[in-house]
């Protein structure tokens, strides 16, 4: 997600939020903060025993990390970095969103965002381990042909989304799945409000410029495309200025729910959403309400909570939510959900 929007107190006005309109949460729903530093758009995995949290980049280290025994009680990794290096395409800034699936137990997969190497855009990265925690070594090309073709003159046989994804805005906060049946898929978003007109995170201003979500079939490496992808979801006037922070699962009733946040990250309308769908490539419908918004929280505590994540399990899921009320410190929380049919509750 974008880190510096432009930010328009008019056009946020436009936004309106009301915590009434959330799933009610109870008091065992949700905990936290479990890590009380920064550590935006948490990603959770769960190797054995352990839970593994992975984090946007905190000014020291590319994708911070932290352990749970239990997944109640976190342990940030001191100085820990499970991506100290990053593919050559890039600059090495602004690394979001890290994501991370396991293909057997001697294989990780990390999906990362970062800046090309111009810092003309945001691109998305793939990056393999032996081991959960690290380090993970990065693939040498972008996972996609956003890059303009002078900043990216080798493609390799790596994931290649559409080379018009840069006149798009580039594409941001993949998340990888790992269905039933053993196929995979990375969703992620195209970053349209990057190239908007000003306003709320750039985009309140009209003409508002698309931010899909999109989803690409893998190879059973997890880093080669197989085929193209497709669009799953949009922002409509309802999700504000976007939709961003893609995360998929499969309920044991075989619903697929696509969990995301709409609105502008650094302010009060930031929510988690979701949609479902019957089929692993949509068409999904976004829920009536969101899941949760600002004022939600068994004692209303939470601001702009989103960037969520969910375990594989579909019954636990981490997202951040503001220290205070600004975005500079996004602290992680913990919630238990249940799916049943097509609907969530928390």
């Amino acid at each position: 997600m974008l880190s510096s929007p432009l930010f328009n107190a008019a056009a946020l006005l436009s936004f309106v939020y009301n915590p009434s309109i959330a799933a009610p949460l109870s008091k065992r729903s949700i905990a936290g903060p479990v890590i009380q530093s920064n550590f935006p758009d948490p990603a959770v995995i769960q190797v054995g025993s352990t839970f593994y949290a992975f984090a946007t980049n905190n000014g020291a280290q590319h994708v911070p990390y932290a352990t749970s025994p239990d997944f109640n009680a976190w342990t940030v990794a001191d100085g820990g970095d499970a991506l100290p290096n990053v593919g050559r395409w890039s600059n090495g800034n602004n690394v979001w969103a890290p994501d991370v699936i396991q293909l057997n137990p001697s294989r990780f997969v990390m999906y990362y965002t970062a800046n090309t190497a111009d810092g003309a855009t945001h691109c998305l990265g793939a990056a393999t381990s032996s081991t959960v925690e690290g380090p993970y070594d990065p693939l040498p090309d972008t996972l996609g042909n956003c890059p303009r073709e002078y900043v990216c003159l080798r493609f390799s046989s790596h994931l290649s989304l559409p080379r018009y994804h840069y006149s798009k805005g580039g594409a941001i906060d993949p998340a990888g799945f790992v269905d039933s049946d053993g196929n995979i898929y990375v969703v992620y978003k195209i970053d349209g409000n990057s190239i908007g007109h000003g306003g709320n995170c750039n985009n309140g201003v009209a003409p508002i410029v698309p931010t899909p979500i999109m989803i690409q079939p893998m190879e059973a490496d997890g880093v080669t495309a197989k085929g193209s992808p497709t669009q799953i979801l949009d922002r409509s006037d309802a999700d504000g200025p976007l939709v961003e922070a893609p995360s998929l699962v499969r309920s044991s009733e075989g619903t697929y729910v696509l969990f995301f946040s709409s609105n502008c990250y650094a302010g009060p309308y930031y929510d988690t959403s979701y949609a479902t769908a019957s089929n692993v490539m949509g068409p999904y419908t976004k829920s009536g309400a969101p899941l949760f918004v600002t004022g939600s929280g068994p004692n209303g505590e939470l601001f702009s909570p989103g960037g969520t994540d969910v375990l594989a399990d579909g019954k636990r899921i981490v997202f951040h939510a503001d220290q205070g009320t600004s975005a500079a410190t996004r602290q992680m929380y913990i919630g238990d959900i249940t799916i049943s049919g097509t609907t969530v509750t928390i």
